[in-house]
Formats: structure tokens, sequence, C-alpha cells
């Protein structure tokens, strides 16, 4: 099965609930969009900071997975969000997660989330632990 239909369909409840759709996939990266619906935005009508981090935080996630043993799970140990600019209600934003470090105990990504415009929205650095 292709990485981006293996994330797509195996995606937990809450990224369904965000809207996230992944892209592009494999171990070196993610890729996904999700469209600024109101339900995810505070005033005046921007994306609310914590749908950043959980958009983020799934990709990170994603990206582990595709790189963990046979057997493994994973789990988010630590996130640290730079936020930079908004993204209005009605705007998609991509999310694209690159490693930093990709060990047996931790994986570090970085995801930069922009507009389709191009302007950046935010960058996170996470930790991901094997279990």
């Amino acid at each position: 099965m292709d990485k981006v239909q293996f994330l797509n369909d195996r995606q937990l409840p809450f990224a369904k609930v965000l809207g996230l759709k992944f892209v592009a996939a494999d171990e070196t990266g993610v890729k996904a969009e999700m469209v600024v619906r109101p339900e995810l935005c505070t005033r005046p009508d921007v994306l609310h900071g914590g749908a950043i981090m959980a958009f983020a935080d799934t990709l990170g996630a994603a990206a582990t997975v595709l790189n963990l043993p046979e057997g493994k799970g994973t789990t988010t140990i630590e996130s640290k969000t730079n936020f930079v600019g908004p993204a209005p209600v009605g705007m998609t934003v991509i999310g694209e997660t690159v490693p930093v470090h990709r060990g047996r105990r931790t994986q570090v990504w970085t995801t930069r989330i922009t507009t389709t415009e191009g302007k950046l929205v935010a960058v996170v650095t996470q930790t991901q632990m094997v279990l």
C-alpha cells in the first residue's frame, strides 16, 4: 500500500476532526493539507494556535510511524511552536515535516506550516519517543 494512502486510511479520530489530508509521505517526511474552518478558529476568524499545534503534532507522529520497527509505537514527549503569522478562515494550510534526528529511542521532527500563498504560519519542533 502507498504510504500516503496508509496514513490517510489509519488517521486518528482527532486528525479527521481537523480535516487533515496527507498528500505526500515517506520515511524522510510527510506533507499534509488542512482547510481553516470556522470551528478551528479564534477571533478574528484565524486558525487557533491549538489547531496549528495539533496539525503539526499529527504530522510528526505520522512521520515517526513510517520509521518505526515492526511492533513499536510512538508518543510525543516534547513540542515547541513558534507562531509567525495568521491563517484566515477559508484558507488551506500546508504542513511539511522533515527529520532532525531519527534514532532508535527518539525522533525529532520540524514542521513548517504555510498558507497556499507561501506565507509562514508556524514552525514546530517536536520529539517523539519510540515505545
